[in-house]
């Protein structure tokens, strides 16, 4: 079988989407290396993201000048001609979006959703990027051909804002990268450590440090802990609002905002934690949660939505707008010294669903159906 995929996230995207992406990639070429895999890149990558091996993965990217420096239309209107020259059997938008233009109507088209936060919470967005957004999504999931949305909560949203019938999406879970999934030595971790400046006991929270993620009630729940948060991820202009209150609290000592963090010494951070907190108000999925638990990290997360998916049953969820109930959730579980591995045990059953293997076979097993 040809499987064509949307790459402009595996090149050029570092974060969410550009992970989820690449995994998919591998994932499929190791587990089903009888398919060939092409990957329609809309132009040349500055930043080897990803290399593909030429085997049974191939990079396409635009072959006539004129679509060469008008990419993002090769990308919309010309990639069909690229479909049929190269004989795809299915073409998969792995990021929300598919060609506005299909050449050729045969080929079976899947998309996957990540979420829709741009309808559901049109405040965090801006004007233009949320319609952006719900034109690029609307038009995908009226016109592909089967949804895989990455959470019940995601398929609800979709059902929900686009009017699409419910047997039209399937929810295909998301794993982590596979950097995540292995046992680093107690020297490696406290490396890693030593080199972020972090004390020997601290929390860790992943994410960008936006208005949404909600990292400030994380921030206010340890004012009066004795326990360091370490904070990774990139900052908008809400991190200004974080970063005033820890001053207007002389709370300096005991916040961390790490940059430059690669993705092997971030697993070893999660690892070298007590406990990772992630009070979003909202996520399509929540990957950090998944990158925790595979560390054997404890979690608290959010109440409602989609984190009881990724974070099961041995999670603790709080209410993220209620300071205290956070607070207390975190003193129980760090005074608590056989916490952290009693729960980390208890979560290889949950973990299942988000394996290499299992989501494999689910898209392959949907790939196959739809052909």
């Amino acid at each position: 079988m040809n499987i064509g995929y949307d790459a402009k996230r595996i090149f050029h995207n570092r974060t969410g989407l550009g992970n989820y992406s690449r995994d998919i990639t591998r994932i499929m070429s190791k587990f089903h290396p009888e398919n060939a895999y092409f990957l329609y890149n809309p132009k040349p990558s500055e930043n080897n993201l990803f290399v593909p091996n030429e085997t049974n993965v191939h990079e396409v990217t635009p072959r006539k000048p004129f679509s060469r420096i008008f990419y993002n239309l090769w990308r919309q209107y010309g990639v069909g001609k690229e479909l049929l020259r190269d004989k795809i059997d299915l073409f998969h938008g792995l990021s929300g979006e598919i060609p506005v233009q299909r050449k050729e109507k045969k080929i079976p088209v899947l998309v996957t959703v990540h979420d829709l936060i741009f309808l559901r919470y049109p405040r965090f967005y801006s004007f233009f990027d949320r319609n952006i957004h719900k034109i690029k999504h609307q038009h995908a999931c009226r016109n592909a051909d089967v949804i895989v949305a990455v959470s019940e909560q995601t398929k609800r949203d979709v059902v929900q804002f686009f009017g699409v019938p419910a047997q039209k999406v399937k929810v295909i879970y998301q794993g982590c990268q596979d950097v995540f999934k292995h046992t680093y030595s107690k020297e490696e971790i406290e490396k890693v450590r030593i080199k972020a400046g972090l004390p020997e006991k601290y929390i860790l929270n992943v994410g960008t440090v936006e208005e949404r993620k909600n990292i400030l009630t994380g921030v206010k729940a340890i004012r009066n802990i004795d326990i360091h948060l370490a904070i990774v991820g990139g900052e908008t202009p809400y991190a200004h609002t974080v970063r005033s209150y820890i001053s207007k609290n002389k709370m300096e000592g005991k916040v961390s905002f790490l940059k430059g963090i690669s993705n092997k010494e971030l697993a070893m951070l999660y690892q070298g934690a007590s406990l990772f907190i992630y009070p979003s108000l909202f996520e399509g999925f929540g990957i950090p949660i998944i990158e925790a638990l595979y560390s054997g990290t404890p979690v608290i997360t959010s109440t409602g939505g989609c984190f009881s998916e990724a974070g099961g049953p041995e999670s603790i969820y709080v209410n993220p707008g209620d300071v205290e109930e956070l607070k207390q959730a975190i003193v129980t579980s760090i005074n608590d010294p056989g916490f952290k591995n009693r729960i980390g045990n208890k979560t290889s059953d949950h973990l299942k669903k988000f394996s290499d293997e299992f989501i494999a076979e689910q898209y392959m097993q949907l790939y196959r159906n739809m052909v």
